[in-house]
């Protein structure tokens, strides 16, 4: 992954010399900053390194590519990208192996290639990763079975304890409750046994 370094008197100045360069917004890199502490007769130095963000997802697709042909598997990846929100979403002949049991693969694939990145970049980089829509499907069969569960609760006034999920599949039920005004939502239980809780307001 390419890192780009440049040095200016203040920050300003050297992200100027970036963007000049390298023809981008400042919507499109990140940046890490370094101040450099000036010497008896030296002025301080602010260095600035930039990574683009076309370049992290090249980074993520070369690297999935790679693991994947170790897994003796040829995966075709698409990217679809709005502003920071990046899904890939990989085709295959053999998506079932791809994604696994319940999922398990493919989430294993999405921990190393994150945990690849953040090791590449110093900080997390958020990012959404599928086989053939599986995720896509999955979330939808969540949501109808997050709102079922949530209108018998609202009914009932009996809180109700979902089956234990990994962390993606409980912010699906925590997001798609949020703005329920007749229930309410709390994780409970240690992993991997963790799971949702759906409660009735008072």
């Amino acid at each position: 992954m390419d890192k780009y370094l440049y040095s200016g008197k203040t920050k300003e100045e050297a992200l100027e010399k970036a963007l000049q360069e390298l023809n981008v917004l400042e919507k499109d890199i990140f940046i890490k900053e370094n101040e450099q502490k000036g010497g008896l007769f030296k002025n301080k130095k602010i260095d600035l390194e930039v990574i683009k963000k076309d370049d992290v997802i090249l980074e993520i697709k070369k690297f999935i590519e790679h693991i994947t042909e170790l897994m003796g598997i040829k995966a075709n990846l698409e990217v679809k990208r709005r502003d920071d929100d990046v899904n890939i979403t990989l085709y295959s002949d053999n998506n079932n192996i791809l994604i696994g049991k319940a999922g398990r693969t493919i989430e294993a694939l999405t921990v190393i290639t994150k945990q690849y990145i953040y090791n590449e970049l110093g900080f997390n980089y958020h990012f959404v990763l599928d086989v053939g829509e599986y995720k896509a499907k999955h979330q939808k069969n969540i949501e109808y079975l997050a709102k079922k569960v949530a209108r018998e609760v609202a009914k009932t006034k009996i809180e109700a304890k979902l089956d234990p999920m990994n962390s993606y599949e409980r912010r699906i039920v925590h997001s798609i409750l949020s703005d329920n005004e007749k229930v309410y939502t709390e994780s409970t239980g240690e992993e991997p046994n963790r799971a949702v809780v759906i409660k009735p307001r008072d």
